[in-house]
This record gives structure tokens, C-alpha cells and sequence, in this order.
């Protein structure tokens, strides 16, 4: 039995789903960024339309989508890219969004990787290699992960920025 692609997970969830993020980059070598980075005006219901289905189809069916996001402040470019595209891409697709200053994180046990957690019971944990350009993933269902990783989403969350009230500066 083959492990369940990421697209296969979400459309399993029933309750939630919770994107922990924590690296002040992605990929710089996507074309997105690069573009972005040149100026250009990126749409993201043009280049992200399979999340943006993939979302809307989950919180249609009355999944919660929610996404922190621990950044060191000021930001990065590359969080900055991230802020710019977030009205159009997570917001547009039904996510609910915050920010968290990692200022106002010391106090907080986080997992040492970013991860989704798929109602309160699978984890997918992301793998970074140390130039952020390669990612591979790791699907756990330890109910001692799941707890880890719930605690540490609930705190940042309820200690993070609204998007549409963040500055990222």
C-alpha cells in the first residue's frame, strides 16, 4: 500500500487542516518569486489554480484551513512575496491566515519542521533541505506528533497577527 499523495490527505480531511510555517524562504528558484522579485504582477488564480480548487473544494465542504506563519521581522523578501500573494491565493481560497513575529515565539515548544496537520491525527511533516530548495515529506500518525504539533499551531495561532491586520515590514 502506497502512502497517500498530499492532495489525497486534504480531500480525506473532514474537520481541519493547519499549515505550520517557520522558514523565512521557499524556494527562491520558483518562477513566481523570480517574477515577483522582477516586478512583475503575479496572478494567482493563474498559477496556483489547482490550490486554489483544491482549498475551495475543503472548506466547501466545511473543513477549516487555517495557516500560521513564524517570521523573523524585518521580513525576508521571500516573506514579503509570501504576504503580497496571500489576499489572492489563501485568503481567496478559504484559508484563515496569521502571523506571528518570531520575537513573540521564544516562549513557544515548536516542532523543529514545518508541518500539516490533517484533523488533529495525521501529520505531514516538510522536510527542507538547508537551501530551501528541495522538499521532501514525511507522513505520521503518531498520536504523540499530532498532539506536539497541535499544541504548538494552537499557541502561535492564538498569539499571531490576523493577515488583513499584519504589516509585513
Amino acid at each position: 500500500m502506497t502512502a497517500p499523495t498530499f492532495e489525497e490527505l486534504f480531500r480525506d480531511c473532514q474537520r481541519t487542516a493547519v499549515h505550520l510555517e517557520m522558514r523565512d524562504a521557499y524556494m527562491r528558484s520558483d518562477p513566481a518569486f523570480i517574477d515577483w522579485s522582477a516586478g512583475k504582477r503575479i496572478d494567482p488564480a493563474e498559477r496556483w489554480a489547482d490550490w486554489l480548487r483544491l482549498v475551495k473544494e475543503a472548506t466547501s465542504r466545511g473543513v477549516e484551513v487555517r495557516r500560521a506563519r513564524v517570521v523573523s521581522t524585518p521580513v525576508s523578501d521571500y516573506i514579503r512575496f509570501e504576504y503580497d500573494v496571500t489576499d489572492g491565493l489563501n485568503i481567496a481560497a478559504g484559508e484563515l491566515v496569521r502571523w506571528l513575529s518570531r520575537r513573540q515565539a521564544t516562549d513557544i515548544p515548536l516542532p523543529g519542521n514545518d508541518f500539516w496537520l490533517f484533523d488533529s491525527r495525521l501529520v505531514l511533516i516538510n522536510h527542507f533541505d538547508g537551501d530551501s530548495e528541495n522538499m521532501e515529506v514525511e507522513l505520521s500518525e503518531s498520536p504523540e506528533l499530532a498532539q506536539l504539533c497541535e499544541a504548538a499551531f494552537e499557541a502561535v495561532w492564538a498569539r499571531a497577527t490576523p493577515h488583513a491586520d499584519f504589516q509585513a515590514i
